[in-house]
């Protein structure tokens, strides 16, 4: 689909329920008016809903008129509308948690199962649209991400003029996390010690694998209780591959309890929300770049121990 609106600059349409417009550039001049040109250029959307949409008004131009069934299709516009979804959200039954929030931050303490932004199947059901329809946020933006399946902290901005220095701590590796996690024993191993590979997107897309090579990845692995054949680990990544934590930890013969991805990504299915990945973002600390200090938020969600 189209961008995201960004922040900071003229946006005609307005956030609606929680939901930011997106945008599309067009790239040359096409004959057969915008009906066609939309349908053609979004297959997956039903021409009956686009329709509707344009008679709604809900499709305009960059000065917030809106366009037609047979407006001209130029080189060089920027269309706006909203991403609308054909069927059914299912809901999500986690809530979120705000820890925190100043005029330039917002800290929540995210749920299993829901997705940090619009996405596939997800857009209502997801923790940005949840919390902008929540706190009326227009300008808020995740300044760092978490899988969906994986629970605990995360950093929003809503204000844009300070945006960019606390985007800048995640570029320059000075914000420090920790993960904990339930998984197997890991054998042939004193604790702690830290795990290195080189890894990379495997063949399936939204998965990653290891493979030889120069590392590009390590995470500091740390025994804090165990239960049985149940470790509790406590995990402190250096880099931020995806999936870094539940590919080490399944590549140590330990992975992470109802990971449905490592080491073997099952087929798709429902989620099954009895049954979360055992993998939450315990804390996160940094110094504030505007004010120097220290500051360190925590979830308040615990991890859950087999029966």
């Amino acid at each position: 689909m189209g961008h995201q609106a960004e922040a900071n600059s003229y946006v005609p349409l307005p956030v609606r329920n929680g939901v930011a417009p997106s945008y599309l550039w067009l790239t040359e001049t096409l004959a057969g008016g915008m009906l066609r040109f939309l349908t053609e250029r979004f297959p997956d959307v039903a021409r009956e809903s686009w329709a509707a949409r344009l008679q709604r008004g809900e499709v305009v131009d960059a000065t917030g008129k809106p366009l037609q069934a047979d407006s001209h299709v130029r080189q060089g516009m920027r269309i706006w509308y909203y991403r609308e979804l054909d069927e059914p959200e299912t809901p999500i039954p986690f809530k979120e948690r705000i820890l925190f929030q100043d005029q330039h931050l917002l800290i929540v303490d995210k749920p299993h199962f829901l997705p940090m932004i619009p996405t596939g199947r997800f857009l209502h059901e997801t923790l940005l649209v949840r919390l902008k329809a929540q706190l009326e946020l227009p300008h808020l933006v995740p300044i760092h991400r978490l899988d969906r399946e994986t629970a605990g902290v995360v950093i929003f901005s809503h204000n844009p003029d300070t945006r960019g220095k606390y985007q800048s701590m995640f570029q320059k590796r000075v914000v420090k996390k920790v993960y904990e996690a339930l998984a197997g024993p890991i054998a042939g191993r004193e604790f702690p010690f830290t795990y290195r590979s080189r890894m990379q997107d495997a063949a399936q897309f939204f998965v990653s694998e290891e493979v030889p090579g120069e590392p590009n990845s390590e995470t500091l692995i740390e025994v804090v209780e165990r239960r049985g054949d149940v470790v509790r680990y406590r995990l402190h990544p250096h880099t931020g591959r995806k999936h870094q934590l539940r590919l080490h930890l399944s590549s140590l013969g330990a992975p992470i309890l109802n990971d449905a991805f490592y080491p073997v990504a099952l087929p798709c299915k429902g989620d099954d929300f009895s049954a979360p990945l055992q993998l939450l973002a315990r804390t996160i600390s940094f110094e504030d770049p505007l004010t120097g200090e220290t500051r360190t938020f925590s979830s308040e969600r615990t991890l859950d121990w087999p029966a």
